[in-house]
């Protein structure tokens, strides 16, 4: 049976994550670490585990996968100790502050040798593995221009005054509304179309509700392949109907309402004006996927430690455009 322990219970997910472990008897939730004392203290009497210090989790022999859902900034710490005791890990995105710490993580992780996993849930929608399978076989043609957006109404609704109020503190997540949200949406795009060669952005404030965060943003990108990619995050917004949309010389796609309309010259009946429902089958969470490959039930389909890297690369380089109002190139 796999002994687990959460280090770090402060990211908004932790009570999902929390969820979806209870529905897993074979997986024993053994320790709970947290510098705030009181914060593990609560989260431990929730599981029935018991509340310790990093040292004692990561001596411990029995536990052999932790669950980093910490302050952002106290990643690199626990990543890096974790990786030395050899533990998997799930590691709450983003996975690091920049690119020195986020590729820092990467090379101790892979020098370990463990299980790593990270929070891009939205690589297990069909829609998003459909459209992955078409750009492999070329069924877009070159694609010309992709377009993401992940906004919701966080900032409007307050959802971070109170238990998860770090989240807006760029000292302590490294980035506001657009790295949380954007993160997403960027993993997604690079998962598709490949690398980015350069980017610009700007970013605001919106309602100035956490002062000195930004709260909406759009960045422009440009792709290894020749593509221009925009993206849109923010926690001030009342809907996002367009989530994605990519247009390419042989087809076209857009996710409208959590609904994908496929236009394509070669497939029959993608005329692109009816919801394209010829889908696969959806993987599963992507913390999900991570207690399945801990529990030796399937080991495919995680996000490799340098992917969460490169994303954070990125992330870095658009706030930093939207500091220098220039391009940056990665």
């Amino acid at each position: 049976m796999p002994h687990i322990a959460f280090l770090g219970c402060a990211h908004i997910h932790t009570p999902g994550f929390i969820k979806m472990l209870q529905a897993h008897p074979e997986i024993k939730i053994k320790s709970i670490y947290d510098y705030d004392h009181d914060r593990a203290t609560k989260r431990a009497q929730e599981l029935s585990a018991t509340a310790t210090d990093l040292p004692a989790i990561l001596s411990d022999p029995e536990i052999n996968a932790v669950i980093i859902a910490s302050e952002t900034n106290r990643h690199e710490e626990l990543v890096t100790k974790s990786a030395a005791a050899k533990k998997h890990m799930f590691v709450e995105k983003p996975l690091g502050m920049g690119a020195r710490d986020s590729n820092l993580m990467a090379a101790a992780i892979e020098k370990s040798g463990v299980l790593f996993q990270t929070g891009y849930f939205r690589r297990s929608d069909p829609m998003h593995q459909f459209l992955r399978s078409e750009i492999q076989k070329g069924t877009f043609g070159k694609i010309t221009r992709i377009r993401g957006s992940n906004c919701h109404s966080g900032a409007l609704g307050g959802w971070f005054n109170t238990d998860w109020r770090w989240m807006a503190d760029p000292k302590q997540a490294g980035c506001g509304a657009f790295g949380d949200l954007g993160t997403h949406s960027l993993d997604i795009m690079i998962w598709l179309l490949g690398e980015i060669t350069s980017v610009t952005a700007t970013l605001d404030s919106g309602t100035a509700r956490y002062p000195n965060c930004d709260e909406t943003g759009e960045a422009v990108m440009r792709f290894k392949n020749g593509a221009i990619g925009t993206l849109a995050a923010a926690w001030d917004d009342i809907a996002n109907p367009v989530q994605l949309l990519i247009s390419g010389t042989q087809a076209h796609a857009a996710i409208i309402n959590n609904q994908l309309f496929f236009q394509s010259k070669t497939i029959e009946a993608a005329d692109g004006k009816q919801p394209w429902t010829a889908l696969p089958a959806p993987w599963p969470h992507a913390f999900e996927i991570f207690l399945d490959a801990i529990t030796h039930k399937h080991s495919g389909d995680l996000v490799t430690a340098r992917e969460a890297a490169y994303r954070s690369t990125v992330m870095e380089s658009i706030y930093k455009s939207a500091d220098s109002r220039a391009w940056i190139n990665l």
